[in-house]
């Protein structure tokens, strides 16, 4: 079949204990968030298979929500560092908060790691809604709105800083003694209502002018920043005309932005389950379903909802509740939708939290699977997809050994990377430099 002019981008959620909410009791599965060659290795899985990027999720806290990887995990910058010296293709992305972290640090931390990778990284920009974080900081928890306010002046802050060197600005040359072209290096200075800021950032232009933003709000306000400053947006969606909807409603943001629509990638999460058999898929769904403990994903759920769902009962409807102001609204509104259109009891709602942390889910063989994501993907529901894997490396291997030679097959997915950075993978320019624009 020939192949297709427009392919699929996946990238891989990484809870290397599972983001089902007991995937780390599975057979095989990996079984502490600490473990650095396992985490390799499932890098290597995705590596392997020609995916776009692994994600890792973070929040500064540790808190006993059911999942283990919010209990104990690495330092997401950290990690990432590692990884870069450890991989050589795959794109490397993580989470570090808007809201804890100050943007110079975040700037040099986020170049750093760019350059070790030679131009795979990329930083998941989030304002963080824990209420456990606040008071790690010594702050009180910031109104939803006002968080997405201070975010898109720190976004101009960093986009400043990562833009301090234009290429070619150094020039090393030992005859003259000439190291850099001080007209190509530009002090930002930034004055703002809330960061003053002045640079430069020690760090020369990447390879791929500067990290791959990715964000993940679904509110207004969270589609707003998206459309000014992201290059991929990570999406919670159960419907499929829902879902081409939201994309074509980011798409329209995005060029009354002055940006091309064509730069920004928009994927929902899904988790699937892919068996040799539909017999054998359908076995692997049932395991995970019956390894659910009653109430162990109610803490997240609440978290996620901004209200205390365990006053309810469990085989009641999911209550109509108001967003909370300051929690994430767009994610609440799909699950909300969902349990309407479904007739769903609170205990429906809970086991896809516990399930699937809420994302979609698709089960049968290569063959079927590959067919629910080409008619997403060819409907416009998507630009590609977050895989949300059960647990690890498992169901990430199947999906990889059974899955995606269908894709490819039908030209829907790459066969080699195109270049090396992360950039390349996902098919965006690089970016102009501001200071040469």
């Amino acid at each position: 079949m020939p192949a297709n002019t427009r392919q699929m981008n996946f990238g891989v959620f990484v809870h290397t204990t599972g983001n089902h909410i007991s995937g780390w009791r599975f057979p095989g599965a990996i079984t502490r968030d600490e473990d650095f060659p396992a985490i390799h290795n499932v890098a290597m899985v995705a590596e392997k298979a020609k995916l776009d990027f692994v994600f890792f999720a973070d929040t500064p806290t540790s808190m006993n929500d059911g999942l283990p990887v919010h209990l104990v995990r690495f330092e997401p910058a950290t990690l990432l560092s590692a990884l870069a010296v450890t991989t050589s293709r795959i794109g490397l992305v993580a989470t570090l908060s808007t809201t804890y972290n100050e943007p110079f640090n975040l700037a040099r931390q986020t170049a750093s790691i760019d350059q070790l990778c030679q131009g795979r990284a990329g930083w998941n920009a989030v304002t963080t809604a824990n209420m456990e974080a606040a008071p790690n900081y010594g702050r009180a928890i910031i109104e939803h709105d006002k968080r997405y306010e201070i975010a898109a002046e720190y976004l101009e802050v960093i986009l400043g800083l990562w833009d301090s060197w234009e290429d070619g600005a150094i020039i090393a040359n030992q005859e003259t003694g000439e190291y850099f072209e001080p007209k190509k290096v530009h002090t930002l200075d930034h004055k703002g209502e809330f960061y003053q800021v002045k640079g430069p950032l020690p760090h020369s232009r990447s390879r791929q002018g500067r990290p791959v933003i990715v964000q993940a709000g679904s509110s207004p306000a969270g589609q707003a920043f998206a459309s000014r400053y992201a290059d991929v947006v990570f999406t919670v969606q159960q419907d499929m005309e829902e879902a081409r909807k939201f994309r074509e409603g980011i798409k329209r943001q995005v060029a009354a932005a002055g940006r091309s629509p064509d730069e920004v990638k928009v994927m929902p999460g899904i988790l699937t389950v892919v068996g040799r058999t539909e017999e054998e898929a359908k076995a692997q769904f049932a395991a995970l379903a019956a390894s659910i403990k009653p109430g162990s994903a109610m803490k997240v759920m609440s978290e996620r909802y901004g209200h205390d769902l365990s006053t309810y009962p469990m085989d009641g409807p999911v209550p109509e509740l108001p967003p909370s102001p300051l929690r994430t609204q767009g994610y609440a509104e799909v699950m909300l939708a969902k349990a309407r259109r479904e007739n769903w009891t609170l205990k429906d709602l809970h086991d896809l939290f516990a399930l699937s942390r809420g994302y979609l889910m698709v089960v049968g063989t290569g063959e079927s699977v590959a067919d629910t994501l080409e008619e997403w993907f060819k409907v416009g529901a998507c630009d590609g997809f977050m895989l949300t894997p059960a647990y690890f490396p498992g169901p990430l291997e199947d999906f990889c050994n059974l899955a995606i030679p269908v894709l490819r097959k039908r030209g829907l997915f790459r066969e080699d990377y195109a270049g090396d950075t992360l950039r390349s993978h996902l098919g965006l320019p690089v970016p102009k430099n501001r200071y040469t624009a």
